[in-house]
């Protein structure tokens, strides 16, 4: 039996998953990783439609990392989504971008993300951020059932 998904990544750049799966190992978070590549398909993850209507619907992840310029459906489309509706609101959302601009900011606040991290260009920074968002988000970090 498969392992409940405990983090859903969502990032279409290859380099930004494969670095963002290397700082989960290098700080030790074993937890279930999906990693999608679009819009489209993160919310058919969530949602169990197209490849995913096999999935159970109670096993939601834990923790979304979002990233907002994404193909199909873009990220904030995603979070509008996802806060918007009952069975998925309290689904803890990081967006994870490399996204300064002020209005992706306001506007990922205005939709009810939980947190708004700028990937930094370090590797070494981006690994402890991503030790810190760890550590945050999957252990300390209490939700409501």
């Amino acid at each position: 039996m498969d392992s409940p998904i405990e983090i859903l990544l969502v990032e279409d750049n290859l380099n930004d998953v494969e670095l963002t799966l290397h700082a989960f190992k290098k700080n030790h978070i074993k937890n279930p990783i999906e990693v999608v590549h679009d819009g489209a398909e993160a919310l058919d993850f969530i949602f169990c439609r197209g490849r995913y209507v096999d999935r159970d619907p109670s096993a939601q992840p834990r923790l979304i990392l979002l990233d907002l310029k994404l193909p199909k459906v873009d990220g904030l489309e995603v979070l509008k989504v996802l806060k918007s509706t009952e069975e998925t609101r309290q689904i803890p959302v990081v967006v994870l971008t490399s996204s300064r601009e002020e209005i992706d900011m306001h506007k990922s606040y205005q939709l009810g993300v939980n947190s708004y991290i700028v990937k930094p260009v370090d590797l070494e920074q981006f690994v402890q951020a991503t030790g810190q968002l760890g550590l945050y988000w999957l252990i300390m970090n209490q939700t409501a059932s």
